[in-house]
This record gives structure tokens, C-alpha cells and sequence, in this order.
């Protein structure tokens, strides 16, 4: 039986990718391991899948001053001590990284151990954990055609991004069900990523009133992001953060709001949902979901606004916009070639740890 170490975290879009790939793998009778931070979302996400997980201290670079940048540099070589004595003792044929800081001693240590890494990146320019790991990694997967002039020649690999397929098997009436919405109006959900979004939330709420003239509403908004005061509205749900019901939720849902995280659109147009993308702005990330939301937005898949236009009417006008052209937005997206990126990973997989 071949033994392989998933690892990736800090958010659940480096953790989904690799959840997207277990049925595969057991299906493949690999022995599967996974190695994330101690009190990260992807501990809670792992252990439900029933996987042997191991919590290691995991530092963060920073691009703008904080204390912590004192000290993390100290949880990171702590980390990669405690990496490299777990992949002595688990002794895997393959690593499969998904990035986030947690995976930078994981990568390297394995690397060091002449055990094969294979790295994946889902937005269009590397983020800095994966750049540090690019050098100790046999293979880099990416989502977008445009990252490949940004990876090595020899290890770059266009995959796409791993679908949870669960998405795809949704049903409608469990939705209407859990929600409590009724079959004749259209649903919007808006998706604020894992940890949620104040800017989104903040602006969505104040649109709710319009909103729910012509929509039923679920809302995605974060933990610690509910907001009580909206519970008796009629047509409007909301949650923290929602699991095994999301498939259903989707099925019913007509048209999204989301961030641009990589993970988080390729999913949305998998399920071809005709979406308005409101990226991270540059001030609070390196600018990828920019740049994942311009190419979105250039092959006809998305509306995009950025945080500085979230002016109430435009809002509501690029919303109904893409309520009433989404048959335009659906076909654009069934034109689009959607890697098949579960099997060439698992290809990727089974080359490397022979």
C-alpha cells in the first residue's frame, strides 16, 4: 500500500482541493496522512473525513510590520523540525501540497528526504509560501493558463483545480426544505470565502431591503459574522459557514455574490453559476483575486466590482444585470474547457510515487 501526506492550510480553499482528491485516492488504496497547523479550519475539515491528521507550529511572512514577525520566524523553524520527524516516521512515497505557510517545512523537509513533492497553486501568480516551496517541488499544478510563464518549464503543469464532485449532485427541494424558501423566486447566495468578508457583508446587508423584492437571499457571511438583528426578514437566511448542505444550496441557487479566491471560482463555474465577483482589494492581499476576477470577467464568466464601487445602485444594478443576462453568462462558461484536474493530479500522484 502506497502512503501519501496531504498537506495545506490557514483557509478552506487549501483545503478543499485536497478533499476533492480522498475518494480517489482511497479508491487507489493509498494510505492517506495529512500534516496542518494545530488550530486551523483544515483540522476541523480533515478529521470528518476520518484521516490520520498531525497539528505542526506554523509561522507566517508578512508583508507589512507586526511583533509577530519577530517570533514566527522561530514556529517555522520549530515546524520544520516537527515535519521532518514525522516524514521520518510516516515514511511516504508522495507529498501533495495545496500551500498556505503550513505546507513551507512540510515541502522542504520532504524534499530533503528525497521524497517526491508534488505543489499546487491556485491563484495566477504564486503566493509566497509556494514560492518558497517551487525549488523543493518535482511538480507545480496551476489553475490559469496565464500562471504557467510564472513556473518553472520543467515542473509546470496546467491542471485546474480539484472540484469537490458532491457540488455537483445537489438537490433543490432539500434546499427549499433547510431554508424555508418557496419554489417561485429566485435565489441569490452570497459567498464571502471561508472567514467571511465585512466589506461584503456590510454591503450586501445594506441592499437587503431591495434585494428581497425580487430574491431570496442565503448568505455565506463568516464566523462570528451573523448578525441577529436580520433574522426575521422573510426570504433571507444566513450562516457561518455551511458543509454538508452546500451542494443543495447551490442547486438552488440562480446567481452568486463571491470573493475571487481561486478555490471559490472554479467551483462556481463548475456548477456554471452566473456570478458578481468582488476581489480582495490590493490594500489587503497581494492583488490575486484581481487578477483571478479580471480573467474571470474577460471570458464572460463574471461580473466584477471592486471594493470602491460598492455604491447601493450600482450594486443593485450589476446584481440585476446579472440576474436577467444569465443565460449569456451560463453559455459562456459551457464554451469554457474545464480541466479535468482531479484525474491529472492523481496521474501526477501515481507517476511520482512509484
Amino acid at each position: 500500500m502506497k502512503r501519501i501526506i496531504l498537506t495545506g492550510g490557514g483557509t478552506a480553499g487549501h483545503v478543499t482541493p485536497n478533499i476533492a482528491l480522498l475518494p480517489t485516492l482511497r479508491e487507489l488504496n493509498y494510505d492517506i496522512h495529512y500534516i496542518g497547523s494545530y488550530n486551523g479550519i483544515e483540522r476541523k475539515l480533515i478529521e470528518e473525513m476520518d484521516i490520520p491528521y498531525y497539528g505542526i507550529d506554523s509561522g507566517k511572512l508578512r508583508r507589512y510590520f507586526d511583533p509577530k514577525n519577530f517570533t514566527d520566524p522561530f514556529k517555522v523553524l520549530h515546524g520544520y523540525k516537527q515535519a521532518r520527524k514525522l516524514i521520518k516516521h510516516l515514511k511516504p512515497d508522495v507529498i501533495f501540497s495545496k500551500g498556505g505557510f503550513v505546507t513551507v517545512p512540510v515541502v522542504i523537509s520532504a524534499h530533503r528526504k528525497h521524497i517526491p513533492v508534488i505543489i499546487h497553486e491556485s491563484d495566477m501568480t504564486p503566493g509566497l509560501a509556494n514560492k518558497l516551496c517551487i525549488p523543493s517541488a518535482d511538480k507545480v499544478c496551476c489553475n490559469f493558463p496565464e500562471t504557467m510563464k510564472h513556473l518553472p518549464e520543467n515542473k509546470a503543469v496546467l491542471t485546474g483545480s480539484p472540484i469537490r464532485q458532491e457540488l455537483l449532485s445537489g438537490n433543490k427541494l432539500n434546499a427549499l426544505n433547510f431554508c424555508g424558501f418557496t419554489a417561485n423566486k429566485p435565489v441569490l447566495m452570497i459567498i464571502g470565502g471561508s472567514q467571511g468578508s465585512a466589506v461584503v457583508n456590510d454591503a450586501m446587508r445594506g441592499i437587503l431591503p431591495e434585494l428581497l423584492k425580487t430574491f431570496q437571499v442565503i448568505h455565506l457571511c463568516g464566523k462570528g459574522k451573523l448578525d441577529s438583528s436580520l433574522d426575521h426578514l422573510e426570504g433571507y437566511i444566513q450562516f457561518e459557514y455551511v458543509k454538508k448542505e452546500l451542494a443543495d444550496l447551490f442547486a438552488l441557487t440562480d446567481v452568486c455574490v463571491s470573493r475571487a479566491g481561486a478555490n471559490a471560482i472554479c467551483e462556481i463555474l463548475a456548477l456554471r453559476k452566473p456570478n458578481l465577483l468582488i476581489p480582495l482589494s490590493a490594500n489587503a492581499s497581494r492583488g490575486d483575486q484581481i487578477l483571478n476576477a479580471d480573467s474571470f470577467e474577460n471570458q464572460g464568466f463574471s461580473e466584477v466590482l471592486t471594493e470602491d464601487q460598492l455604491a447601493p445602485t450600482i450594486l443593485i444594478s450589476r446584481i440585476m444585470k446579472l440576474y436577467n443576462n444569465r443565460a449569456d453568462y451560463i453559455a459562456a462558461m459551457e464554451t469554457s474547457e474545464q480541466s479535468d484536474a482531479i484525474s491529472k493530479i492523481i496521474s501526477l500522484i501515481e507517476d511520482l510515487s512509484r
